[in-house]
């Protein structure tokens, strides 16, 4: 991975921290992320709610995970228990938090449209 694009990843994730923290919630920022690790970039709690959030910054019209990082993701919800979603930051338009479900497997990965990611229309507003 490029030093930019990780560098680019860890300031959205750092966002994405500083969001949650702000509103009360406790935040882990997990050892090796963006690192073709297995588990998920950030884990988020408050009483009564928890997430697992896979952090994409992306600016084209779709977003894709690699399968084996998917399955990966799938097998951790499944483990733990903990809402695991995929959060694109989305340029000019913020972020935007999908299921694990709600993503379409294609041939080499499982991807999310810009369109679609829009339809669904998850904000950070909702998790709260």
């Amino acid at each position: 991975m490029a030093f930019g694009t990780y560098a680019k990843g860890a300031r959205t994730e750092r966002e994405l921290i500083s969001m949650f923290s702000e509103k009360g919630y406790s935040v882990i920022r997990a050892a090796g992320s963006g690192v073709n690790s297995l588990s998920p970039d950030l884990l988020v709690f408050r009483k009564g709610a928890q997430y697992a959030f896979e952090c994409k910054a992306w600016g084209s019209g779709s977003l894709g995970i690699q399968k084996e990082k998917f399955l990966g993701l799938l097998e951790w919800e499944r483990n733990s228990g903990i809402t695991t979603m995929i959060a694109w930051r989305i340029n000019r338009l913020g972020w935007r938090f999908m299921h694990l479900a709600e993503l379409e497997e294609r041939e080499k990965n499982y991807t999310v449209t810009l369109k679609r990611a829009l339809a669904i229309n998850r904000t950070f507003e909702d998790l709260l």
